[in-house]
C-alpha cells in the first residue's frame, strides 16, 4: 500500500513538474515573442524619434505612494513637450485613466504639458485609457488614428507596439529619457507578466475595451511655422 502511495506521489510530483515546466516555458517564450516582434522599431534618442501626426502618451499616476513626484510621468510629459518643440509630432493625444472624479490621469497630462508650452490646440485629451490595450484600441476606433508614435518608457513600448501591430495600428516607440530610480526592477518584472498576459488578451480570450464612443477624428492644427508659411491646413487626421 505505502509502495502504491510513494508511486502515486511520484506520479503527481511529475506531472506538477512538466506543468510548471511549461508554464515557465510558455512565460519565457510570449516574452520573447513580443520583444523580437518590436524592439526593432523603438527608438532612444528623442530628435531620431518620428517624424509623426499623432503621438499618444500614454497616462499613469503623477504621485508615487510614497507622496513624491512619480519620474516615470515627468519623463512622458518632457518627452511629448520635447517632440512638439522640435517638430517630430504635431499633435498629442493624451490617453488615461478617469475612473473618479479625483484621479484624473489625462488632466493632468494636459496642465503639464501646457506648463511647458505646448498648445491647447496640439492636444487631444482621451479620458477612457484605462490600459494600453484600451487607449490603441480608442486610438483607432475612436480618434480614427492609423498612423502613430507611442510616447513611453522603453520597458512599456514592446508591449505597446505588439498591441498597436494586432490592431491594425502603424506604431513606432519612442522611448522616454528616464533617469534611474529605486524600485525600476519591480516595474521591469511586472512587464513581463503583463507581456504574457497580452499574448492571452489578444490570442485566446479576445479581449475587449472597456469603453468605447462615437468617432471623433482629431482635429490637427498646422504648426505655427507652418501658419506662417501659409501653408494650407489639414483639419482632420483619418
Amino acid at each position: 500500500m505505502q509502495a502504491l502511495l510513494w508511486k502515486t506521489f511520484k506520479l503527481l510530483l511529475m506531472m506538477l513538474g512538466t506543468l510548471l515546466l511549461l508554464a515557465l516555458l510558455l512565460f519565457v517564450g510570449a516574452n520573447l515573442w513580443v520583444l523580437g516582434q518590436t524592439h526593432s522599431r523603438i527608438e532612444h534618442e528623442l530628435p531620431l524619434c518620428g517624424p509623426e501626426r499623432v503621438g499618444i502618451v500614454f497616462g499613469t499616476s503623477h504621485w508615487t505612494r510614497s507622496g513624491v513626484r512619480n519620474p516615470h510621468f515627468d519623463a512622458r510629459i518632457n518627452a511629448a513637450s520635447r517632440l512638439i518643440r522640435l517638430g517630430r509630432v504635431e499633435h498629442l493625444l493624451l490617453s488615461g485613466d478617469n475612473r473618479t472624479r479625483q484621479y484624473n490621469e489625462p488632466i493632468t497630462m494636459w496642465r503639464d504639458l501646457r506648463g511647458q508650452y505646448v498648445r491647447d490646440e496640439d492636444m487631444t485629451l482621451d479620458y477612457a485609457g484605462f490600459s494600453t490595450f484600451d487607449t490603441l484600441v480608442r486610438a483607432r476606433e475612436v480618434f480614427g488614428v492609423e498612423q502613430v508614435l507611442l510616447v513611453t518608457q522603453s520597458w512599456h513600448l514592446p508591449r505597446a507596439l505588439f498591441i498597436a501591430d494586432a490592431l491594425g495600428l502603424e506604431a513606432r516607440g519612442c522611448s522616454a529619457p528616464s533617469r534611474p530610480v529605486a524600485g525600476l526592477w519591480r516595474l521591469q518584472a511586472r512587464e513581463w507578466a503583463a507581456r504574457a498576459a497580452t499574448v492571452g488578451d489578444l490570442y485566446l480570450w479576445g479581449r475587449e475595451p472597456y469603453f468605447l464612443g462615437p468617432l471623433e477624428p482629431l482635429q490637427i492644427v498646422p504648426p505655427a511655422w507652418r501658419q506662417l508659411l501659409d501653408i494650407e491646413p489639414k483639419p482632420e487626421y483619418r
